[in-house]
């Protein structure tokens, strides 16, 4: 396997290919699909898909790929204990719908548990982000590159970003609780981007996630020196069964 360094140029070209192709799509037209469990799927869900899975095998053959769309088709690949590919080609699929820009193609290498590599591509509004453990993250606005890391929570209150989809009365009670008023609404894996720009200090999640949600996300956070735990404070784990998330509370410093 390629170093993580050596890694992410090529994971940011495929992230690219992928979101140029989702784009044609976005711009001439949306026709919506509903799969087995109700959640919608587009066209551009699938070619995305198609564009990076074709890519990562060209780049690691021996590295195995947990793509959203192909576990719904049944394609689940064993993982054991290697490290292994999470993607979700087009995280915020009722944003893509909605036409609001927020959504993303995710990419991430996960390795010990943990997110090693990962990469957050918004192509509708022009922005990347991306990071290594180890190496640090950056971001991508309308060609302009800078590094990117977490900032330092006051020890009450402070900045909060949560789901445009997905506010629930628990997300509302933990805010209370931690005496945050002040919260910043985005879709998709764009919230993890969020607190790993320094923007924002703290992401709650309580609802269920896929693993491919997040993976991306929690990498880019991580390389910028942010944290993601489970809520009662333990480590947060994949790999875990069926892919499938609890809750979780992403942060910065």
């Amino acid at each position: 396997m390629l170093a993580p360094a050596l890694l992410l140029p090529k994971i940011v070209t495929i992230a690219e290919q992928a979101g140029a192709a989702i784009m044609k799509i976005y711009e001439a037209g949306i026709t919506v699909e509903t799969k087995a469990d109700n959640s919608p799927v587009t066209a551009a869900d699938n070619v995305g898909e198609a564009i990076i899975l074709e890519a990562l095998r060209e780049l690691t053959p021996d590295i195995p790929i947990v793509a959203e769309e192909s576990v719904a088709a049944g394609d689940i690949p064993e993982v054991g204990d290697r490290p292994f590919w999470l993607v979700d080609p087009l995280d915020g699929t009722r944003e893509f719908i909605s036409r609001n820009g927020e959504f993303t193609v995710n990419i991430a290498l996960i390795e010990g548990r943990q997110p090693l590599v990962g990469v957050v591509f918004a192509p509708a509004i022009e922005t990347m982000w991306w990071g290594a453990q180890g190496h640090g993250a950056s971001m991508r606005k309308s060609g302009e590159v800078k590094a990117i890391e977490v900032r330092t929570a006051p020890e009450k209150g402070g900045v909060a970003v949560a789901s445009r989809s997905h506010r629930d009365d628990q997300t509302n009670s933990w805010l209370t609780a931690q005496g945050i008023d002040e919260t910043i609404a985005v879709g998709s894996s764009l919230k993890f981007c969020v607190v790993a720009e320094g923007r924002a200090d703290y992401y709650p999640r309580f609802g269920p996630t896929m693993e491919w949600d997040v993976a991306a996300g929690h990498a880019v956070l991580r390389a910028a020196g942010g944290r993601v735990t489970t809520v009662e404070g333990e480590p947060f784990l994949y790999k875990k069964p069926d892919f499938r998330n609890s809750g979780f509370i992403a942060r910065g410093a």
